[in-house]
């Protein structure tokens, strides 16, 4: 796991903690929807940052009798866990709090206590922001944007990125409803950016699930591994034809690999063995990330 990410996780997390709390105090004493949103948006980005921790932990356990590949899928688990409580609380209580101020419109009292903690938990806020995308920019290379996001095993980076984009956003549409709220007396406007913050969690929500979602069941390794593992298997004498290349991540840095390949008849047993090993290990050592190589010796058209 990424050390960068670790710090990009543990910056958020102080910075959701210090800001949550600075939230749901000026939400007490101005009466605000949008800054009770907000506090319970900070306070779930908080958990969240907790469980991506707890499941960088487990995925780095040693694999066992009861789990041989390891347990680096925790950290796939507790990514799509934070992205159904993003959903599920986050959303939730944004689009309740939202209605409430809608049939009960309550005018917002000290408004400048919420310029003062929204405006410093933009600083706050953006700082973590900047130093996860900093850290995706680097992983990214030179892919764009999307195709990063897509082709990224390690979802503890994005998932931060994500929210942390969301939290800005939130910020910026609070400050915005606050302010109109308070010029203009149209108090309903507090309750319609709630909702609206509600919408934007609920989004970044379903994006992380469907992201997370193929990682957890089982995804294929990047095509430049399988392009390179195929390049390998092409210099290897003996080899007639190649059946198929599977390959699956049982965690971020962990692709497991599973190759079908014909030989050539003449060869003998202990020949075949001396070419598997030297597959294996011209393998690993071209890509660390995998650990474990299975390969099956297979007539072409037994395997068809």
């Amino acid at each position: 796991m990424a050390t960068g990410s670790k710090k990009v996780i543990y910056a958020a997390l102080a910075g959701n903690t210090l800001i949550a709390i600075s939230k749901f105090i000026a939400a007490f004493i101005t009466g605000s929807s949008a800054m009770l949103s907000e506090g319970i948006h900070s306070l779930v980005d908080t958990g969240n940052q907790g469980l991506l921790l707890y499941g960088m932990r487990q995925a780095k356990k040693p694999a066992d009798e009861f789990f041989p590949f390891g347990h680096g899928k925790e950290i796939y688990f507790w990514s799509f866990v934070v992205a159904i409580l993003i959903f599920a609380v986050g959303a939730g209580v944004s689009f309740y709090e939202g209605l409430h101020q809608l049939l009960d419109p309550k005018p917002i009292t000290r408004p400048e206590i919420n310029y003062i903690v929204l405006a410093l938990a933009i600083v706050f806020e953006g700082g973590a922001w900047f130093m996860a995308f900093k850290e995706f920019n680097r992983v990214r290379g030179r892919r764009g944007y999307i195709e990063a996001i897509q082709r990224a095993k390690d979802p503890s980076l994005f998932v931060v990125l994500f929210e942390d984009s969301a939290a800005l956003l939130g910020l910026v549409i609070a400050m915005v409803a606050i302010f109109i709220s308070d010029q203009t007396g149209w108090l309903i406007a507090d309750g319609f950016a709630s909702i609206l913050i509600g919408f934007i969690l609920a989004g970044t929500a379903i994006w992380l699930a469907y992201e997370t979602k193929g990682l957890l069941i089982g995804e294929a390794a990047n095509p430049r591994v399988v392009q390179g593992i195929r390049a390998l298997i092409n210099k290897l004498e003996g080899v007639t034809h190649t059946n198929e290349v599977l390959t699956m991540h049982m965690g971020p840095d962990f692709i497991l690999v599973n190759i079908s390949l014909d030989f050539i008849d003449q060869l003998g047993v202990g020949e075949i063995e001396k070419k598997i090993a030297n597959l294996d290990r011209a393998i690993k050592q071209s890509f660390p990330e995998v650990k474990r190589v299975f390969v099956e010796a297979e007539a072409q058209g037994r395997h068809r």
